[in-house]
């Protein structure tokens, strides 16, 4: 008996078998969830190809989470595969290259506009966009974060996005608590992902881990936050809301060099 049996769940961002999306899938129906996935676009012939290597092949949905239209079509599209939900992850994250890599100064407005939109806006819309299939059994309103109490080289408008999202999560446990839904943000160290692709200066990032960790890290192993993400799925947190749950190795909670 797994401790998701009988959940069913709804994961966003699958795009490669090394994402931090693809291993909760992939654990959560390890512990008996149903599990539905979303991409859109020619971006879902992807995420059909690597959905094809989880235990059991998975539903999926057509979601934009800047398509007002597939925000408010979800509930219908999720209700064709499951009577209910109990669940969602919102792994979501875009910034133009002008947002990112020491360009802080002179980003245009555009392009922060569309990482705001994409990174911390979207996990509201998310949020609203399943509540119906949520109504009346409280669900785990669950995200992907970079600790953004604190500057991070090249990260830019990303932290500050990351920054917007941490401060969405807590006003949407403010919201939600009362329907008794539970929204938190697992916050991972730097992972060979997509996302991590497009961060000019990763390496370094790699490199500060590696000697800040406790634990140690290692980037390129994305079970330890998938394990997270799905222990949050269950029912071991039922009065944890408005959290941020750090899978880093410790560095959040180390000072100087």
């Amino acid at each position: 008996m797994g401790i998701l049996d009988g959940k069913n769940l709804l994961v966003t961002g699958v795009l490669k078998e090394s994402s931090i999306a693809f291993n909760v899938a992939k654990i959560a129906q390890e512990e008996g969830a149903n599990v539905v996935l979303s991409s859109y676009g020619r971006v879902a012939n992807i995420t059909k190809r690597v959905a094809s290597k989880l235990p059991a092949p998975p539903a999926l949905v057509e979601l934009d989470v800047t398509n007002n239209d597939d925000i408010a079509n979800l509930p219908a599209a999720l209700a064709e595969h499951m009577p209910h939900l109990d669940g969602v992850l919102h792994s979501i994250a875009f910034a133009p290259t002008s947002a990112l890599g020491g360009n802080f100064l002179n980003t245009p407005w555009e392009d922060v506009q569309v990482a705001l939109e994409v990174s911390a806006f979207s996990f509201k819309s998310l949020a609203v966009a399943c509540l119906p299939m949520m109504e009346g059994r409280g669900g785990q309103i669950l995200g992907l974060d970079f600790d953004a109490t604190v500057t991070w080289p090249y990260y830019d408008w990303m932290g500050v996005s990351k920054a917007a999202l941490e401060a969405t999560t807590r006003y949407l446990a403010r919201e939600l608590g009362p329907k008794g839904h539970r929204v938190n943000l697992v916050a991972a160290g730097p992972l060979q992902t997509t996302a991590a692709n497009g961060i000019p200066g990763f390496e370094d990032f790699e490199a500060l881990w590696q000697k800040r960790a406790p634990l140690g890290w290692d980037t390129s192993d994305t079970v330890p936050t998938a394990k997270a993400c799905v222990a949050l799925f269950s029912d071991w947190f039922p009065a944890t809301t408005g959290e941020i749950i750090h899978v880093d190795g410790g560095v959040h909670s180390q000072g100087g060099p």
